[in-house]
């Protein structure tokens, strides 16, 4: 551009509009007279007060619009920004420039002509909508005149919106905010069981303490490495999550760090993967010492790789000669720290396992046979452990409801005691820190003599259900342990199915919440036991060892 052309520019940056008005029609004109004089399309960025923020120059068919970073606070607001720009061919608002709206979250995208002799042409303009019957996302006025334009009152138009936006957003939900949560699941095109996948990531959600507002699922051939879905998708998702007041997404998926720093960027809200959400539904389940401990190695072990990526706070220096910034040094710092945290933590685990080594040595040298129940997380365990051994373990209908492994003495039908321990669920794709950290609890299952495999028959994906459960056996190096296939809550499914399933799987069908559903149960237990000879063991050295736990 010639310095006089970018005079003119500064001038145009420079100007204040009335703050009721989208556009005066003399601004407009100088807009476009800029626009056919340079012969590309320009656009201006307006907050609400009528000053220019920034002048955005584009080629002949289109304006890129910058990152406008965070979003203002407040339930239902947009970004507090208008964009104003020009179109050489007296065009209306394009596709792209309605995803610039939504993307960016703009109070308004205005389009206006530049004809041939540089007067204003046809101007249109768009705005965001609640939610609507019809699905709208967006709704566009024009063609129009810049003397027509001048009529429209723009702050009353704005503040209406976003009043709009914030009843639509709390409408019949009294949930706290920050947990109003949007789950999003984008699987392969060959991926059958997509819909029980987000029936368990539903179930997850809401055992962390999650209100679940809705389910967006995607099909692609591979995901996208930017933002795991397609823009399209992403657009909706931004749409929706401002419609319905969503606080975070949660995906069905392990995110890349650059995957969820992009997302947050885009969406202004917090992201979960799958891997974070069950870390937390442990960090919020552990009481022990052990839990706590492992617990939180899983989630220093989870982070320690994502605090290389660099946010827009710290410095975006590299490091080395002439390159130190202090971000820099707070990436490092954070690093350090959190590797000498891994380090104590894996430090105690293992004064840990040598307690539960002496204990189990204990058992060992007492001979009392160990039951030990495994199985999908809420499959009904402890509900079992409690009705066999008329204890009161933890129970509730909620995923991994149990993280400590908790010891009972169990009867059995002709007087030999043994133990019976209630051990933590499994879940397809456990995160593998989680599974590493919790490798202390998981050696108590080492030496079991009976391994209890307890299905939830009623689920429509128990068959999935039980391959992970064994593929996690396998991975822990206890397939060859004696077990037995238990389907519980078979009240809730046909009897004659049941019947039918028990002897194809050549399990025993129970209702833990049924006692009379459990003698063929126990009378099995007994008959594995005694064909291993462990049987049979005094009441008093159960309870002993029981005591000593």
């Amino acid at each position: 551009m010639k310095p006089s052309q970018k005079k003119r520019l500064g001038a145009l940056f420079r100007r204040k509009i009335a703050r009721h008005s989208i556009a005066p029609p003399a601004f407009l004109r100088a807009l476009t007279e800029m626009s056919r004089e340079l012969e590309r399309q320009l656009g201006l960025l307006i907050d609400r007060g009528g000053q220019v923020r920034r002048i955005i120059v584009g080629d002949a068919h289109r304006i890129v619009v910058p990152d406008l970073g965070r979003l203002r606070a407040g339930q239902g607001r947009f970004r507090g920004l208008r964009l104003v720009h020009t179109h050489l061919n007296n065009s209306p608002l394009s596709q792209e420039d309605l995803h610039d709206l939504v993307l960016s979250r703009l109070d308004l995208i205005v389009a206006v002509g530049a004809l041939e002799d540089g007067l204003p042409g046809d101007v249109h303009y768009a705005y965001l909508l609640p939610h609507n019957r019809d699905g709208h996302m967006w709704h566009v006025e024009g063609p129009t005149t810049s003397q027509l334009l001048e009529d429209e009152d723009f702050l009353f138009l704005i503040d209406s919106l976003e009043a709009e936006f914030a009843r639509s957003a709390v409408q019949g939900s009294d949930v706290e905010e920050g947990n109003r949560a949007m789950l999003v699941g984008v699987y392969n095109k060959h991926t059958f069981d997509s819909e029980a996948r987000m029936s368990e990531l539903d179930q997850l959600a809401r055992s962390a303490g999650l209100f679940v507002m809705s389910h967006e699922v995607q099909r692609r051939s591979r995901p996208d490495p930017r933002f795991l879905m397609g823009r399209g998708k992403l657009e909706q998702i931004i749409m929706e999550s401002m419609q319905m007041g969503v606080d975070l997404l949660v995906f069905d998926a392990e995110l890349t760090a650059t995957q969820s720093r992009n997302i947050a960027e885009q969406t202004d809200l917090k992201i979960l993967d799958r891997t974070q959400l069950i870390l937390d539904i442990f960090a919020q389940r552990a009481h022990s010492r052990d839990g706590k401990l492992q617990v939180e190695l899983a989630q220093l072990k989870y982070m320690l790789p994502r605090l290389g990526e660099k946010s827009k706070a710290m410095s975006r220096l590299t490091g080395g000669i002439g390159g130190r910034g202090p971000g820099e040094t707070k990436l490092e710092v954070n690093r350090r720290r959190a590797r000498e945290r891994i380090t104590r933590l894996e430090r105690q685990l293992k004064t840990v396992r040598r307690q539960r080594h002496n204990r189990r040595r204990r058992r060992q040298r007492e001979a009392i046979p160990i039951i030990s129940a495994v199985g999908y997380t809420n499959a009904g365990k402890s509900t079992l452990v409690n009705s066999l051994t008329e204890s009161q373990v933890l129970s509730e209908n909620r995923m991994f409801s149990t993280l400590d492994p908790v010891s009972r003495r169990l009867r059995l039908p002709q007087g030999g005691m043994s133990l019976f321990t209630d051990t933590v669920g499994f879940i397809r794709e456990l995160p593998p820190d989680l599974v590493a950290a919790f490798q202390a609890t998981l050696e108590e299952l080492e030496d079991t003599d009976l391994l209890i495999h307890v299905v939830d028959i009623s689920s429509p994906t128990f068959v999935e259900q039980i391959a992970a459960v064994e593929r996690i056996l396998g991975e822990l190096e206890l397939q060859e342990k004696p077990s037995l296939l238990v389907f519980n809550k078979v009240d809730r499914i046909d009897a004659e199915e049941c019947q039918h399933l028990c002897r194809r799987y050549q399990a025993i069908g129970v209702s833990a919440i049924e006692s009379s559903s459990l003698p063929p149960l126990l009378e099995r237990i007994e008959q594995e036991l005694t064909t291993q000879k462990r049987l049979p063991v005094s009441p008093t050295q159960a309870e002993y060892v029981v005591a000593s736990e």
